[in-house]
């Protein structure tokens, strides 16, 4: 809770900096979204260790092997990366570019999600068979 209470505060004071700021350049404003939204991405990274580490006990004790969790890792960071890329783009106006974002994310959750699409593919066949 009280992550969330000081992204929120920190997240709040880049806003209002950033209407501040909108009056005098629009560049500026998004440099100060970026270095805020960087800041609160690096603030949840040391943060979530926690929630690393209970992922990586849960394959070990759940015997799924690891080869098979990572690529579902893999693509939640990779809807993560889009979904702020793609906000940022749309705030600079630059909606294609966010467009484009989000098709390279769609692509790459779909490689990053072949080792589990080819398990499943292998697993029907064996039942099929």
């Amino acid at each position: 809770m009280e992550i969330l209470i000081r992204v929120a505060l920190l997240c709040l004071t880049g806003a209002i900096l950033a209407l501040v700021v909108r009056q005098g350049s629009a560049v500026m404003e998004l440099l100060l979204a970026l270095c805020v939204t960087v800041t609160v991405t690096l603030f949840l990274l040391r943060s979530a260790a926690e929630l690393f580490d209970f992922f990586r006990e849960l394959g070990e004790r759940s015997g799924v092997s690891p080869g098979l969790l990572t690529p579902l890792y893999k693509t939640v960071g990779i809807a993560l990366v889009v979904r702020t890329g793609g906000a940022l783009c749309r705030d600079a106006g630059q909606s294609a570019l966010a467009s484009a974002i989000d098709t390279a994310g769609t692509v790459c959750a779909l490689l990053t999600a072949l080792p589990l699409l080819r398990e499943i593919m292998n697993m029907l066949l064996k039942l099929m068979a």
